[in-house]
């Protein structure tokens, strides 16, 4: 199991926790906490190995536009990176459905 940790500053409050996605075969759960803190921090999880670079990658170019602030949390089962970058928006979309609600 290999867990890669990144920081990213963020301006955007999210107000409400969501959890999408599973730990699966080619799939991941995403967790998401709101945060004080003028930043995103995020957790991967993951059992492949190798992919560091990758992973950066995604991360930051998903964080360079969505400015949450949040605690992430993935966990990670072989996910292409697009699945990535549509299960980190899935979460954010899903904590802002409840901010309206």
């Amino acid at each position: 199991m290999e867990t890669m940790l990144f920081e990213y500053p963020a301006t955007k409050k999210i107000a409400h926790k969501a959890h999408v996605g599973v730990v699966g075969s080619g799939d991941l759960e995403v967790l998401v906490t709101p945060s004080d803190e003028p930043r995103t921090r995020v957790e991967v999880r993951t059992g492949m190995t190798g992919f560091d670079d990758t992973w950066k990658r995604v991360i930051e170019r998903f964080f360079n536009v969505h400015a949450a602030q949040a605690t992430i949390k993935v966990n990670d089962f072989g996910a292409t990176p697009g699945v990535v970058s549509l299960r980190l928006a899935q979460a954010l979309e899903v904590s802002e459905q409840y901010e309206r609600s």
